[in-house]
């Protein structure tokens, strides 16, 4: 992850990292219903897109998690052209994809 964020920022681009569990309904929704969406298809250009797959829940999935304050999926993350986190865009639970995209283009102001 670290290494990722690194060559994100290298490359002027910002990160968006979701986190998916294949337990998680929410997470299936936006696999489904938000993320092929023609609007957030082409602002997924603009970012590195990394998903950390929490399905196991084991002592590793539980570390990362913790480190950055989640409780559980969905959950995404976005950090910023020096890889910081943009803590102010974090999202939790499901997003309609026109509201999803609004945010990505807010991120993408912000960065």
């Amino acid at each position: 992850l670290e290494q990722s964020l690194a060559d994100a920022a290298a490359a002027g681009n910002p990160t968006m990292l979701d986190f998916y569990a294949d337990w998680c309904v929410e997470c299936k929704r936006m696999e489904r219903n938000t993320f092929p969406e023609d609007r957030v298809q082409a602002l997924f250009k603009q970012f590195r897109l990394l998903q950390a797959d929490v399905t196991p829940n084991d002592a590793t999935d539980q570390e990362l998690m913790k480190s950055f304050g989640i409780i559980g999926p969905p959950a995404i993350l976005f950090f910023d052209r020096n890889g910081g986190e943009m803590t102010a865009y974090r999202l939790v639970g499901y997003f309609e994809p026109e509201e999803f995209s609004a945010h990505l283009q807010q991120v993408l102001a912000a960065r």
